[in-house]
């Protein structure tokens, strides 16, 4: 039984593998992450300048053989400062995703497996922290906490849960009457045990998917609140902070490369994921795997 239920599973991750090469924009997707993650991670080896290095000699220079995507008002290599911006808006979008899962998925599995009153309860707190805008209350919580990466990252993951904590919970509702719950209750497993051994391994589909679209949130995210100058503080460069930093009328009118490259990246990486995350979706939900 072990051996024909391995045998179905791996022949299950095998059809849904091919499903994503087909989706060509999941695979468009996949290798533009893959490079934006390689390019901020090498950083130091694909650039010659410093991410901080200052060079009043050659403000607001144009992009040229010396300075790819032209300097900044201090002189600073704009290039450089983008491929160091993509590990910080990476890290927070990834980051904050992970804690809003982990928070997400135990209070949904433990709303779904226990209901009544625990259910009630957690639906309702799920429930006011719905009612109320991200922005205005991330905002509130980055003045009181201060900006910084990981306050960002904090803010954005404790605020980001309850998405996926009413998906799992709604999974995990018709998952404790299945046979083999009952079967793990039968074999004296604790609700604990049940619920990090069978419900949460059974909705991996949704957490996976959840997660994967969840960090474009987490971008997003990061670069709103920098772009209003309560995210990551400079001189820590993140594409949202590049754009705050260009928006004033002159840099708009004349300085084009200060404010499209961030942009762009934000639009491209956003854009990458979603279509990651929609091929991860269609793969991993057997109604629409075909064989």
């Amino acid at each position: 039984m072990d051996k024909n239920r391995e045998a179905g599973s791996m022949s299950l991750l095998k059809i849904g593998f091919r499903t994503v090469l087909r989706n060509k924009l999941a695979v468009f997707g996949f290798a533009v992450i893959v490079l934006l993650i390689l390019a901020s991670a090498l950083a130091p080896l694909l650039t010659p300048h410093d991410r901080d290095a200052v060079d009043l000699t050659a403000v607001y220079q144009k992009p040229s053989r010396l300075h790819l995507l032209g300097t900044d008002e201090v002189g600073r290599d704009v290039l450089t400062r983008l491929l160091y911006s993509g590990r910080v808006s990476l890290s927070v979008g990834l980051v904050s995703t992970s804690i809003a899962a982990v928070i997400g998925v135990l209070l949904g599995a433990i709303a779904g497996y226990y209901g009544g009153t625990v259910d009630f309860v957690i639906s309702r707190m799920i429930d006011i922290v719905m009612c109320f805008p991200f922005f205005v209350i991330a905002i509130a919580l980055a003045a009181i906490m201060g900006p910084g990466i990981w306050n960002i990252m904090i803010i954005s993951g404790v605020l980001s849960w309850t998405s996926v904590a009413r998906m799992v919970r709604a999974q995990t509702l018709s998952l404790r009457e299945r046979e083999f719950i009952e079967a793990a209750r039968a074999l004296g497993l604790n609700s604990l045990e049940i619920i990090l051994k069978h419900i949460i391994p059974n909705v991996s589909a949704i957490i996976i998917v959840y997660t994967t679209l969840g960090i474009a949130g987490g971008i997003l995210s990061e670069a709103g609140l920098s772009f209003m100058g309560i995210g990551i503080k400079l001189p820590t460069p993140s594409w949202g902070n590049m754009l705050s930093a260009a928006q004033n009328l002159k840099s708009l009118q004349h300085y084009w490369w200060l404010w499209v490259p961030p942009g762009l990246l934000i639009f491209l990486t956003v854009l990458s994921i979603n279509f990651l995350g929609d091929g991860l979706r269609d793969a991993l939900d057997p109604k629409s795997i075909k064989r």
